[in-house]
């Protein structure tokens, strides 16, 4: 990664400073074009630590509300048609969900049927065969979407942090943000490495976003960072796990990604925390194992490791997006929740359209006036 090197008393000018080098300020970046000269600034050592590299990131098209399920649409050509340059692999491969529960579900399983498109109710039988692993006398209701896919997510950052060098952006690292003001028609930005001065600041900086904005005297919007666990098991003995669905408990108690060799489980757990370099509650992981374990015919005996990352939500759970009510050239791009990823994509680029002053595409006009930080702010 690209440091810059301020010099003693520099002040760096630029038109957007973007705040957070995670896959919404590096997608911001990458969308906005050569047309605007831009600075990304980040307050780790390198882009992505935090919630971007710890993603088991899957393309589900029934997944969160009405607002977000029009931007992974929105989101999905954009993913399979990407630029052979800058992603010469696809960045989405097949993997499909397969969505599971007992009795205690069964209401939860119900709702998602109604709610759902390209979900495929199946027989519990058929489920059992799809993963052997599961427990056939614990499943009550399954159901099947074939058309959900694996996203590489390391491929996407990296891809849009070269498009973003390409096109002019410099991209700063451990820059740390320390308070920022509006005077004299800019910002004045001071970062732990020195000083920026822009005439738009674009708060994309995840579980830290309501903090940049305290920073900077902008009202906050109530932004909640929320642990999620992930521990990875060997796949049990006997079985072949790679060629397998994503798994989810329907009332979303716990679910596991295949990969060769391994499964990635979770307990799915949303608890409310302060912005920092997560790591797993034991407790929490120990309770989300068992309830994995009821479901299936193998126990947990050996992780061989853990991690946890944050997912950051608005009150009504829908990203924040668009310029502030109140502080003149804050752009907020925040509250993405777990569908950070698959809505990327489209949220850079719609991101990019209003930065531009122009209006958002018809098909993401309503999903944009559902997203302005106005909403939060009366």
């Amino acid at each position: 990664m690209t440091r810059y090197q301020w010099e003693m008393g520099q002040i760096l000018s630029t038109d957007i400073a973007i705040i957070g080098a995670g896959i919404a300020g590096a997608g911001m970046a990458a969308a906005i074009g050569a047309g605007r000269d831009a600075i990304l600034v980040e307050q780790e050592e390198r882009p992505g630590y935090h919630s971007t590299g710890r993603s088991a990131a899957i393309f589900i098209q029934n997944y969160g509300n009405d607002v977000i399920r029009a931007l992974s649409r929105a989101s999905a050509p954009l993913f399979t048609h990407a630029d052979p340059e800058l992603f010469p692999t696809p960045l989405l491969s097949p993997r499909g969900i397969l969505f599971v529960t007992n009795e205690n579900g069964l209401k939860d399983h119900r709702e998602l049927l109604c709610a759902a498109q390209g979900l495929e109710e199946i027989a519990p039988d058929v489920a059992k065969r799809m993963v052997p692993l599961l427990r056939r006398d614990w499943i009550a209701a399954s159901a099947f979407e074939p058309g959900a896919r694996d996203i590489d997510v390391a491929a996407l950052h990296q891809g849009w942090l070269k498009r973003a060098k390409a096109s002019g952006v410099r991209i700063l690292s451990s820059a740390p943000l320390i308070r920022g003001e509006r005077a004299n028609g800019r910002w004045r930005i001071d970062t732990a490495a020195g000083r920026i001065e822009a005439n738009i600041v674009v708060n994309a900086a995840g579980a830290w976003a309501d903090r940049v904005a305290a920073a900077c005297s902008v009202r906050q919007v109530g932004l909640t960072p929320m642990r999620r666990s992930i521990a990875v098991l060997p796949c049990p003995s006997g079985f072949d796990c790679a060629r397998w669905p994503f798994v989810a408990e329907t009332a979303d108690t716990w679910y596991f990604k295949p990969e060769p060799g391994r499964l990635l489980v979770s307990p799915a757990d949303e608890d409310p925390v302060e912005p920092h370099d997560a790591f797993i509650d034991d407790m929490v992981m120990a309770e989300g194992l068992d309830r994995y374990e009821q479901a299936v015919t193998v126990p947990v005996t050996h992780v061989e490791r853990s991690w946890a990352g944050l997912r950051t939500f608005a009150p009504d759970r829908t990203p924040v997006v668009g310029f502030d009510s109140q502080a003149e050239g804050f752009f907020w791009l925040a509250g993405q929740g777990g569908y950070g990823i698959q809505t990327a994509p489209a949220l850079s680029s719609l991101a990019a359209t209003l930065v531009n002053g122009q209006a958002a595409p018809f098909e993401l006009q309503d999903a944009a006036a559902a997203m302005s930080p106005a909403r939060l702010q009366a």
